[in-house]
């Protein structure tokens, strides 16, 4: 079946997480397909930016709704009148800790909330429901690439919350006639991103970072705007309803392949020699213990590192079968733009 481009023309479209990272680039491009946006955003809130994006806002119509996942009535109120739902929006701490207040909290916001919107959705006659989920919501898989059978039960409180909302997520889907589909994205990066890639950005710009050992690990990665493309897709095409789908670039990297192309942007060639992994661990756990003599709990060194070496491979052939997906972003090519937003936050 073709899907036409013009399937949001005038299409009523909730967006929960609208002001964020990724939220603001769906916003963007719903509007450039002329759809009625509607933003839900916690308190008030003079305006929504269409944060870099320089569009007017008769491209489409947007407006902003205040709720929050936590509150069901409120949830009510912004799936009034709509007909597709595009579920950015939870508490993203993913590496946060592991202690029972954050425990709770995923809780409460990512399944829960998930939750109250769904029952919110279903009582307002939304046909489409688009979950952004995370590869986080399965187990790590080790030394291998997987696809979306590897169903090892997730290890963090985030994941939990996630696999337990994608679950509930399908589950409407087979009990009504709702077109719902799970997204996982790999590490998301793009302008305005942060975390973890953010400061190996600019860990090596500051040269405090040393020369990675190539310990032939590997890691999937997907730019914001394929994310954007893979949002819009699972919601127009009939294939996806009822899926779960991984979303990367299509390619993977090594911790010393991304050293060598951050280096390779900023026009600095790679240093003749190596520092071994054991050794880099020993500094990580160094850096980390300092921190903790200063009252930080979260082992932000080490949880570098460990993203630096370790594995965290996602197939993502199935969407590209089934939809049609088509990464159009590497981290090659989108790392001159993250530099420059880098040097201009520190401006």
């Amino acid at each position: 079946m073709v899907v036409t481009k013009d399937f949001f023309q005038d299409h009523p479209v909730l967006v929960t997480g609208g002001t964020g990272f990724i939220g603001r680039r769906l916003v963007t491009a719903l509007l450039e397909q002329k759809a009625r946006v509607r933003v839900l955003v916690r308190g008030q809130v003079s305006s929504i930016e269409h944060q870099g994006t320089g569009m007017e806002p008769a491209t489409g119509s947007l407006e902003r709704i205040v709720g929050d996942l936590t509150d069901a009535a409120s949830l009510v109120r912004a799936c009034a009148r709509m007909k597709t739902v595009f579920h950015i929006a939870g508490f993203a701490h993913a590496d946060a800790g592991s202690t029972p207040e954050f425990a709770a909290r995923h809780w409460a916001v990512n399944a829960e909330g998930t939750f109250h919107l769904l029952d919110a959705a279903r009582e307002a006659g939304v046909s489409r429901f688009i979950f952004l989920s995370s590869v986080k919501a399965v187990g790590d898989p080790g030394t291998h690439c997987v696809d979306e059978r590897w169903a090892a039960p997730p290890e963090t409180s985030y994941g939990q919350a996630k696999r337990a909302a994608e679950e509930r997520v399908l589950a409407m889907g087979r009990e009504s006639a709702m077109h719902t589909v799970n997204l996982r994205p790999a590490l998301v990066y793009g302008s305005g991103m942060k975390a973890n890639l953010l400061r190996l950005v600019k860990a090596v710009q500051q040269n405090w970072l040393p020369p990675l050992p190539e310990t032939g690990n590997r890691r999937s990665l997907v730019h914001v705007d394929d994310v954007v493309q893979a949002l819009l897709l699972a919601a127009r095409h009939p294939a996806a309803a009822g899926q779960t789908y991984f979303v990367t670039d299509g390619r993977t990297y090594s911790g010393r392949e991304l050293y060598r192309l951050i280096r390779q942007a900023l026009g600095r060639p790679m240093p003749g020699w190596t520092v071994p992994a054991n050794v880099l661990c020993g500094l990580a756990q160094m850096a980390d213990g300092v921190r903790r003599l200063a009252g930080r709990r979260d082992p932000k060194a080490q949880a570098m590192l460990d993203k630096l070496l370790g594995w965290a491979c996602y197939d993502s052939r199935r969407i590209i079968a089934e939809l049609g997906y088509q990464p159009v972003w590497d981290l090659e090519r989108a790392l001159p733009e993250l530099l420059r937003g880098s040097q201009n936050n520190a401006d």
